[in-house]
């Protein structure tokens, strides 16, 4: 308990999180660049509103600029931004971090690739989250998922299992189910298919399980999960399980795979959430799919694996966010001929 913890990026998945471990009675500064949630958890605390429970914690909440005076000494960061903030916001922590001090990336997409270069591969650990939740209002947390249905794989980029992994993965016990991988970018490659296929909420203002029970949605789905997969292959990385499925059945690449992926998500949380990006477009906000299917698209260039459909979304997307289109279910439409 007496390590120094900061969760950097605290938005709706960093706050549940530091709200777990400072109940558990860890040292955690919450970090964040948006001024009125910090304010309000220093004067209010954090409110998360669970399915069972809620909860309220008073939290050590700090703005980014006062970083430069408190001048913390940190052995870990959970580093639970955007995707789009990764590299700024580890140049920014890296200076209180200890000689030994470790970045715990819990993000979506690859962001140990751009982590490393700026703290070192042995000062980086991967994970992989399954936590659904949403920032209501600066300082009150809706957790879809609480901590019996959470879940993080954890793994060192070499594969090793090393002593500060254990202690990591024990630390996030509290917030819920840990386990260790010595495959954590097949992991993380997997989770990145996942949530390749899920951006049509935000497409439509349709919630996905009734999109793919009434609409070509779930076919369209597959498409993109398959062209995830395929770009994975050709890079050479074998799946890692996920979401209650095996790696067994990783290895069988098929699209009933896929189809099982979707419905074991949806029966975790109930099919009650609203995926990111829908949150992000609600609040006139940049998304995350540039480095979700944006980067399943670059990345295939790579290794020439076509992605149509990945490329399509992105592109949709990019339009949603600049209010050239609107989330409608005629944008649909759209990506029929990528079908």
């Amino acid at each position: 308990m007496d390590r120094e913890i900061a969760v950097l990026g605290t938005g709706a998945i960093g706050s549940s999180i530091a709200a777990d471990l400072t109940r558990a009675g860890h040292n955690v500064l919450l970090i964040d660049q948006w001024p009125a949630l910090i304010e309000a958890m220093k004067a209010n605390g954090l409110h998360v509103i669970m399915p069972e429970k809620k909860l309220h914690t008073s939290v050590k909440a700090f703005h980014l600029c006062e970083l430069c005076n408190l001048r913390p000494q940190l052995d870990i960061v959970f580093l639970t931004s955007k995707s789009y903030d990764t590299c700024w916001m580890v140049q920014l922590i890296k200076p209180y971090l200890k000689p030994d001090g470790i970045v715990v990336s819990i993000q979506n997409s690859l962001n140990n690739e751009w982590i490393t270069p700026i703290v070192g591969r042995e000062r980086n650990i991967a994970c992989v989250v399954t936590l659904s939740a949403e920032l209501l209002e600066p300082g009150r947390v809706k957790r879809v998922t609480d901590q019996t249905r959470t879940a993080f794989v954890l793994g060192e980029l070499h594969g090793s299992i090393t002593p500060r992994l254990r202690d990591v993965e024990q630390i996030l016990s509290v917030a819920g189910k840990t386990e260790i991988s010595t495959n954590i970018l097949g992991a993380k490659w997997s989770k990145l298919v996942f949530n390749s296929m899920t951006p049509f909420d935000a497409i439509t203002l349709v919630p996905m399980p009734e999109l793919i029970e009434t609409t070509d949605v779930l076919a369209f789905s597959v498409k993109l999960g398959r062209e995830s997969m395929q770009v994975a292959t050709a890079l050479g990385h074998n799946l890692g399980p996920i979401h209650g499925l095996t790696a067994a059945e990783f290895l069988d690449s098929t699209d009933e795979l896929l189809e099982n992926m979707l419905r074991k998500f949806f029966s975790i949380t109930g099919g009650k959430e609203r995926s990111h990006a829908l949150q992000d477009i609600l609040r006139g906000r940049r998304t995350e799919l540039e480095y979700l299917n944006g980067l399943v698209a670059k990345k295939g260039q790579e290794v020439n694996v076509r992605t149509p459909m990945n490329e399509a979304v992105t592109s949709l997307i990019k339009q949603i966010e600049q209010g050239i289109l609107k989330p409608d279910r005629a944008n649909l439409k759209i990506l029929e001929k990528c079908s």
